[in-house]
């Protein structure tokens, strides 16, 4: 009850305030002379902007019921303004309806006042600036503000909002003048012509400004993955959406190419035809763009595409360019199929200027389409599983790829090789070699899904078995997330001394720590705050070092920068109190282990790629993660010389840092 409740007030409200700002909108627009603001359609117009006020604010006053009833998971609190009264003071969003709310009354204030005066052009802008207030504050209530409160996040969202209102919130002064017109072919015809165009030359490219401030909005809510929008019911709706949308566009090109022109030029009778067919096509826009309004409202209030969990992807096939574009033949029936489909687009345009029969008009583009993608779309096509959109259940951290590292070493060693590289050994020839984990590239062929798909039921024709029934769910994602760093490792051998400016690309693995002084947390706890430079040392061979970042360590933490030590093997009392003696910095004592397994993968530089056995442990390296927890150097002393021994040469590494600005959104908790 309570959500059908709060639906029907967001819908409303939405509604309302959207036509209030269009009406007055359209009437600042067109009211070159105070004489219209007296005729008799904008008398009957404005005899309803104060209930749409008063919508607009009692719409706010219930999504603030419901909202308190949600939120407190209490169903009576609906109806209990002290509970608002929580929500209000304890919440962003209560802050937010509270400002809305204000803004509602300010909008109903000056909707009344305004009726009381002699109208003027500047009285309904003012207005329409009133009420535009209500629905831009509105956007911060938005899941798109919900990811991020930013201008970047939120202006979007708004200026959709907005071009909504600029064409749907003026439908009905449309359908007013319509209706004067069929009642009274007079002198004033023309002049309402005039109106309508200028109407329809305003409108019909702010709804294709509205589509793709849309699709802006749409992207950052579904991330770009196709696969969720026909398996989501967020993407269900939104494709219903789309839809809806495009047969409001069809019919807003009829009736401004086709009707509008005949709206001034007919004789009386074919006038009273003209006029019926603008209202029968234009009552059904607004009625489609109400459902429009209403699926939107409704689109608002459903869990984003992108944090949609798909566990059971329903189809045995998925698209992917990254992973066909280079096959044999795809680029070029790609290639057709895009200008087959161009061509169908064009037939639509054609059929309009021809006048083709309906039948043509509709049977050729669709056809047209549907070969194209036929053609266009197969070649993308590579197959999946019911798995192969399933998200990880268990972060990509430190500990889980130190976990993966064992269950690697014990399922996995035998024919993938110590290092992952398909070393191992197979005794039948027809058999397929073990898949090289370590130096060929997979995600873009390959979904966490899928390998989640395979660890649990193996791959037939192979000798991968399936382990769904000897390792737990949590241990085959342990074993994934050891991949994924696996694979990162490598692509981390192209990083040196020397940062490559402005180019975050491998994340580092993060990690929980306790350190000698009592001071515990989370690498992510470094974010936007500091760099930090994580050493990796062997005792005592490392103390050479640690005396020379001592004496330095007060001009690194100037320049936003703290320095954690993580021993390459378990220290001793003695050994720990040598350490402590020495260094002015944290020395890890606690998640040190997890942290030398994550690290060690990411110790290979490009003249020498360690490839082969088991692979070699440095004695001593360094790591440089940015702010936003990007791993942007690196310093190996065994392979890489004299390094960051000369201070001068890690400072300014460190400064160039501080210079950038956020390049890229920090990583996610999982992989990909």
């Amino acid at each position: 009850m309570i959500e059908t409740t709060a639906a029907l007030a967001r819908g409303s409200q939405l509604a309302a305030n959207l036509i209030l700002f269009g009406s007055c909108f359209f009437l600042a627009l067109i009211g070159q002379h105070n004489a219209l603001f007296h005729t008799s359609w904008v008398i009957r117009l404005e005899r309803y902007l104060p209930w749409l006020a008063g919508i607009v604010l009692f719409g706010l006053l219930g999504v603030l019921a419901t909202t308190t009833g949600e939120a407190t998971g209490i169903a009576s609190h609906a109806w209990n303004p002290a509970a608002w009264m929580e929500i209000i003071q304890q919440t962003q969003i209560g802050h937010i309806l509270l400002a809305r709310i204000l803004l509602a009354v300010l909008l109903l204030i000056a909707v009344l006042t305004m009726q009381r005066l002699n109208r003027k052009r500047w009285h309904y802008l003012l207005c329409a600036l009133f009420a535009s207030l209500p629905l831009i504050a509105g956007t911060l209530m938005s899941h798109s503000s919900a990811d991020e409160m930013s201008f970047i996040a939120v202006a979007p969202y708004a200026l959709h909002i907005i071009l909504a209102g600029v064409w749907f919130g003026a439908l009905p002064a449309f359908l007013y003048i319509i209706v004067s017109n069929g009642k009274n072919c007079d002198n004033t015809t023309h002049s309402n012509a005039g109106y309508l165009k200028l109407f329809s030359s305003i409108a019909l490219p702010a709804m294709l400004l509205l589509a793709i401030t849309g699709l802006i909005v749409t992207d950052r809510l579904v991330e770009t993955f196709y696969h969720t929008l026909v398996s989501s019911a967020y993407g269900w709706l939104l494709i219903t959406k789309l839809i809806i949308l495009s047969v409001i566009l069809i019919i807003a090109s009829q009736v401004r190419f086709k009707w509008l022109p005949l709206f001034s030029q007919s004789a009386s009778q074919q006038h009273h035809e003209t006029v019926s067919h603008l209202k029968k096509w234009v009552g059904i826009e607004f009625y489609l763009a109400l459902l429009l309004i209403f699926i939107a409202t409704i689109l608002a209030n459903t869990l984003p595409a992108k944090h949609t969990m798909i566990e059971n992807w329903p189809y045995p096939f998925r698209f992917s360019i990254d992973a066909t574009w280079d096959q044999p033949n795809v680029q070029q029936m790609v290639w057709l199929g895009t200008v087959l489909f161009v061509i169908a687009l064009s037939t639509i345009w054609l059929g309009i200027k021809n006048n083709w029969s309906k039948i043509k008009k509709i049977f050729i583009p669709v056809m047209l389409s549907i070969s194209s993608m036929a053609i266009a779309l197969p070649p993308l096509a590579i197959e999946a599983y019911p798995e192969t959109y399933l998200k990880p259940a268990v972060p990509f951290d430190a500990v889980s790829i130190s976990k993966g590292l064992q269950l690697f070493s014990m399922h996995c060693v035998s024919c993938h090789g110590p290092q992952g590289k398909g070393t191992g050994t197979i005794s039948d020839p027809d058999t397929k070699d073990p898949t090289d984990l370590l130096t060929e590239p997979h995600t873009a062929n390959y979904t966490v899904g899928n390998v989640f798909h395979w660890l649990s039921h193996g791959i037939s024709g192979t000798t991968m078995p399936g382990f769904s029934a000897t390792l737990s769910e949590e241990d085959r994602w342990d074993l994934i997330n050891f991949l994924h760093a696996l694979s990162r490792g490598f692509d981390a051998r192209l990083l040196g001394s020397m940062i490559v400016p402005e180019m975050p690309a491998i994340a580092s693995p993060v990690f929980n720590y306790s350190t000698t002084d009592g001071s515990n947390g989370n690498l992510k706890d470094f974010r936007l705050q500091k760099n930090v430079l994580l050493v990796l040392f062997s005792w005592p061979r490392s103390k050479e070092r640690f005396f020379q970042l001592a004496a330095v360590y007060d001009k690194i933490k100037a320049l936003d920068t703290e320095i954690l030590a993580v021993p390459n093997h378990a220290l001793n009392e003695e050994e720990l109190q040598q350490v402590v003696s020495i260094v002015p910095f944290p020395v890890v004592t606690e998640g040190w282990s997890e942290i030398k397994d994550s690290y060690w993968l990411y110790r290979r530089v490009r003249t020498v790629p360690d490839l082969s056995g088991k692979g070699m442990f440095p004695g001593h390296m360094e790591f440089v993660t940015d702010r936003f927890g990007y791993l942007r150097a690196r310093w190996v002393a065994q392979f890489e010389g004299f390094g960051w021994q000369n201070i001068g040469a890690l400072t300014s590494q460190l400064t160039q840092l501080n210079q950038e600005g956020e390049i890229m959104p920090p990583p996610g908790e999982h992989a990909h």
